[in-house]
């Protein structure tokens, strides 16, 4: 797509035949809502202030297309149910009815799922396995026979990789009729997505040994089973891995992915730099010391870890991961910048995006919208700040100074092992968001901000 300097947030963009009325974007993140039967009300509680205070697209985080097996984290929602999607309605009113559009993003843990790595949930769930695209790389296994990690795994059939592309499909179908406006792909952060796409994970000799294979698949499935709902993918590029990890996705293959899906009919693109394992890379920034701490969380830890000097050993893992993958501003910045100038659909950018200035700067030139995940557990109404526009600022009437609360300390993520809801934890940052609340600096009154929020190009003030 041609640069184009100067684009402004609070344009609208369209992916595929959605408009959606400016191009900031809550990122998706766990939810911790799982199916519950409170699950909908959690949810919307979770996703409505973001389209409230101005969002022009809510993604709603991984959700497995699955009925058992296949959740990365605790607290997952499943969405193989059309009976459960079905009421999810709910949700999609509510971000309709502040002139936003939603996504359902899709998944499956596949290796790096719970039956892999949390001891309680192996206890409970003896009988069940991973999903693998291949037997588990060498450093996985050495990891097994350490008795940190725990397979079993099942390698898919070719006829069982059509199966897995279906229920994509399904789930996909699923959410359409329950008022979704996008289908977002969970194709990067290891998910089973990734490990077909990924030549450290895949080493299959049928036609899925082309790990783009799989991924036009489901663009097939959603397609078939849902109709022209428009479809993004997450994209990743393993240079991120460790230096013994010889066989990656370096960015120009991450490149070239993305050319290919741009061709094989998808209507967005979201490229992310990383590893090849769960660790850091995902989510930059500082050790989450207060968490790993915390007493509250220790007995959580020691079911899911196994005991509780296996939690401190992961703690001093993270502790480690964080010497090397300190934060980034905007660190996929570049390698969004290279796929727009390949690709003719809008490029999503996210990871370390963390002020109005960088937001302006990217927009345009590396990227169609942008996007922010932690910051949201900390400001669910961030959008009021950023879009606002500001007498102090620029000729354009915005202040570029405008940056979130997060602190990139990681507080908001470790207490998820232990099945905690992602919220922010760090006193400084809620105390900085009280005062801004305060402030009045979370309001939105969209009738009079000259914001367009029902996506026809004109002002709704």
């Amino acid at each position: 797509m041609p640069s184009a300097p100067g684009v402004r947030l609070d344009a609208p963009v369209e992916v595929g035949d959605v408009v959606l009325p400016n191009r900031l974007y809550r990122a998706p993140l766990l939810e911790c809502a799982g199916n519950a039967p409170d699950a909908v009300e959690t949810l919307v509680a979770d996703l409505e202030p973001a389209a409230e205070s101005g969002a022009g697209l809510v993604c709603q985080g991984a959700t497995i297309v699955r009925a058992e097996g296949g959740c990365a984290a605790p607290g997952m929602t499943r969405v193989h149910d059309p009976d459960f999607v079905a009421d999810l309605e709910r949700l999609t009113d509510a971000v309709h009815s502040h002139g936003g559009k939603i996504a359902l993003q899709l998944e499956h843990g596949g290796l790096r799922s719970m039956e892999t790595w949390h001891h309680g949930y192996r206890r409970a769930n003896p009988d069940l396995r991973q999903l693998a695209v291949s037997e588990p790389p060498l450093p996985l296994r050495a990891l097994d026979r350490a008795g940190f990690l725990s397979y079993d795994a099942h390698v898919l059939t070719t006829d069982e990789v059509y199966d897995l592309a279906a229920d994509f499909g399904r789930s996909a179908a699923y959410a359409v009729d329950a008022g979704y406006d996008l289908i977002h792909v969970a194709g990067a952060n290891m998910g089973i997505v990734h490990q077909f796409l990924s030549p450290f994970y895949n080493r299959r000799d049928d036609e899925f040994g082309d790990g783009a294979r799989f991924l036009e698949l489901v663009r097939e499935e959603i397609r078939d089973r849902a109709g022209d709902v428009p479809v993004l993918t997450k994209v990743p590029a393993e240079t991120e891995a460790p230096p013994f990890v010889r066989r990656r996705l370096s960015a120009a293959d991450s490149v070239r992915l993305c050319r290919r899906l741009d061709a094989a009919g998808y209507d967005g693109l979201v490229p992310v730099s990383g590893s090849v394992f769960w660790d850091m890379s995902i989510v930059r920034g500082e050790f989450p010391a207060r968490s790993w701490r915390d007493g509250r969380f220790r007995r959580g830890y020691a079911a899911a870890f196994g005991s509780r000097w296996r939690a401190a050993l992961v703690a001093l893992a993270n502790w480690v991961e964080s010497r090397r993958y300190g934060f980034d501003p905007a660190w996929n910045a570049d390698l969004c910048r290279r796929v727009r100038e390949r690709v003719d659909v809008p490029v999503f950018c996210e990871g370390g995006i963390r002020d109005r200035g960088t937001v302006d700067d990217l927009l345009g030139d590396a990227c169609d919208a942008v996007g922010m995940a932690r910051p949201f557990y900390a400001e669910p109404r961030l959008p009021a700040r950023l879009l606002r526009e500001s007498e102090s600022g620029g000729e354009d009437g915005v202040d570029s100074g405008t940056s979130v609360a997060c602190e990139n300390c990681n507080n908001c993520v470790v207490p998820q092992a232990a099945g905690e809801p992602g919220v922010c934890r760090t006193p400084s940052v809620l105390r900085r968001v009280g005062e801004r609340r305060l402030a009045g600096e979370y309001d939105w009154p969209s009738e009079s901000t000259g914001i367009d929020t029902d996506g026809d190009g004109e002002s709704d003030a």
